[in-house]
């Protein structure tokens, strides 16, 4: 049993074997065909006339992906660690929101989630190696959130202080008719976006505007550097101590250098 159950391991979490391979390209043509059927279901017309066989279909897919999930949870070596990972938390979100529009009505929608799993193509297509990058980019952003929540939290202060401004030199009669709709304003112009339902018309209320816009690029600027500087960061830190280890089942470069077991697939690092 254990030898079966260690060869379906390699199959469902290897990369390196034909098994392993054609595995991933059949999950892989299991996700597009998912995703396929949700977006033809918003489309009225297609779903009139296949609502029937669509509803059928995913059931079945449904199904295949929760033998997959289950099958995962068995030949995993550390449970606990793959379920908990970020892959084992998306294989779950994406077969919950079929059982639970048995209960409520439109959750299905939520089945959107599957196109995360389009993930695993890094491992189908052997750009493993890209996954490093992937996970350096997510310690910068780990490692700066303080920094950015603090930016955010700034920002939010600058546009209620401007909203209520605005709300005191506009008034109600050029469409600022509530603070909560100028402070939608201010972060729609401080962001840059700028949809131009609501304009300030007197020339103060304009002035103030353009400064508001001015400042909009900071805040493009200042989060992009923070994150920026902790990659720069933690390539030296790579360089100065390469401590990266890789798993040879699944591929992961996720793994410290204490690591003994693959954060991925929970395989017993050498």
């Amino acid at each position: 049993m254990s030898t079966g159950k260690d060869k379906l391991r390699q199959v469902i979490f290897g990369v390196n074997t034909p098994a392993g391979k054609a595995f991933d390209v059949s999950l892989l043509i299991l996700i597009l065909a998912s995703i396929t059927i949700l977006m033809l279901e918003s489309v009225q017309e297609i779903n009139t006339r296949w609502k029937s066989s669509f509803f059928k279909l995913d059931w079945i897919i449904t199904g295949l992906f929760t033998i997959e999930y289950l099958l995962r949870i068995w030949t995993s070596e550390r449970k606990r660690r793959y379920i908990l990972s970020f892959y084992g938390l998306i294989d779950l979100f994406a077969i919950l929101p079929t059982y639970l529009s048995l209960f409520f009505v439109g959750s299905q929608a939520l089945a959107a989630i599957r196109v995360l799993r389009l993930l695993r193509v890094l491992r189908v297509l052997k750009l493993v190696q890209f996954m490093g990058a992937a996970n350096k980019l997510r310690a910068a952003l780990k490692t700066s959130s303080q920094k950015i929540i603090v930016f955010l939290f700034f920002i939010m202060i600058v546009s209620i202080f401007v909203g209520t401004l605005m709300f005191m030199i506009e008034g109600r009669e050029h469409g600022f008719t509530s603070i909560p709709r100028i402070i939608y304003w201010a972060i729609v112009t401080l962001t840059t976006v700028g949809y131009g339902d609501i304009a300030p018309q007197t020339t103060l209320g304009q002035l103030l505007a353009m400064v508001l816009m001015i400042m909009g690029y900071g805040v493009i600027a200042v989060p992009t550097g923070l994150v920026t500087a902790d990659l720069v960061r933690q390539n030296a830190d790579k360089d100065s101590t390469n401590s990266e280890r890789t798993c040879n089942l699944c591929g992961n470069t996720n793994n410290t250098a204490s690591s003994k077991y693959c954060f991925e697939c929970g395989t017993k690092l050498d």
